[in-house]
C-alpha cells in the first residue's frame, strides 16, 4: 500500500463510519443513511485498492528491459526522439490497474523533467505530446532509455520519487500516476520487441524488450 493512500482513503472511510453511528443513535436507522453510509465506506475502500502496491518478481536476464506499468499495451510505433531513432511502446492504464511505476532498466537517472500540460483521454495520441506529464531519463553502460508518466481525463497527478543522479535497479519503484492513464517507453530502434498490442502487462515484473 502507498502511504499517501490512507491519507485519501480516511475521509470517506470515517464519514461513513460517522454516519452508521448517527443512524444507530440518533435517527433510528434510517434506510437511506444507511445507504449513504455504505457508498462512502466503499468509496474509501475502492481508494485503498487504488494504491495497492504488489510485490513483483523482477527478471534476472540483464538484457530485460521491464515494463514500468501495469496496464494494456495500446502502441507499438517507430518514432524517433531527440532526433535519434527508435520505438515507442504506449501502456494504457485504467483505474483497476496497479499505479506504481517501476523502472524499466537498471541504471542513474539523468534527467526527471516535469512539464505542465492539458488532460485529454490517455488514449488519445495527442495525450503523449500535450498532457502534464513526467519525463524519466535512465543512461545505462548499454545506453539511455526514456519513458513518461502521462496524466489523463481522470488522472491529474504525476509523481516521481526520484531526481536526476538517483541510481536505480531494474522493477525499482519511481513513482505513480494517480488514478489511470498512460506511461510510454522509448527504446534503441534495434531493441527485440516482447510484447504485442492488447496484451496487459505487469509492471516490473513483464519483458517489454531486450537490448541487443
Amino acid at each position: 500500500m502507498v502511504r499517501e493512500g490512507y491519507v485519501f482513503a480516511a475521509p470517506p472511510l470515517l464519514a461513513g463510519l460517522a454516519l452508521l453511528a448517527l443512524n444507530r443513535f440518533v435517527f433510528g436507522q434510517a434506510t437511506w443513511l444507511n445507504w449513504l453510509a455504505g457508498i462512502s465506506i466503499f468509496l474509501g475502500a475502492f481508494v485503498l485498492y487504488f494504491f495497492r502496491d504488489p510485490q513483483r518478481v523482477i527478471p534476472e536476464d540483464p538484457a530485460a528491459v521491464v515494463s514500468p506499468a501495469d496496464g494494456r499495451v495500446v502502441e507499438i510505433v517507430d518514432e524517433a526522439w531527440e532526433g535519434k531513432p527508435g520505438r515507442r511502446i504506449s501502456i494504457f492504464l485504467s483505474v483497476w490497474d496497479v499505479h506504481i511505476q517501476r523502472a524499466p532498466v537498471a541504471g542513474t537517472i539523468r534527467q526527471v523533467d516535469y512539464r505542465p500540460g492539458k488532460f485529454y483521454a490517455a488514449l488519445r495520441a495527442r495525450a503523449s505530446v500535450e498532457n502534464e506529464q513526467n519525463v524519466i531519463r535512465i543512461a545505462t553502460p548499454r545506453g539511455e532509455m526514456m519513458f513518461k508518466q502521462i496524466a489523463g481525463w481522470i488522472a491529474r497527478r504525476v509523481v516521481s520519487w526520484k531526481a536526476a543522479g538517483d541510481a536505480v535497479t531494474r522493477g525499482e519503484r519511481v513513482g505513480m500516476i494517480r488514478f489511470g492513464s498512460r506511461v510510454d517507453v522509448w527504446l534503441p530502434p534495434e531493441a527485440a520487441i516482447a510484447v504485442r498490442k492488447g496484451q496487459h502487462v505487469a509492471g516490473g515484473s513483464d519483458i517489454l524488450a531486450r537490448w541487443p
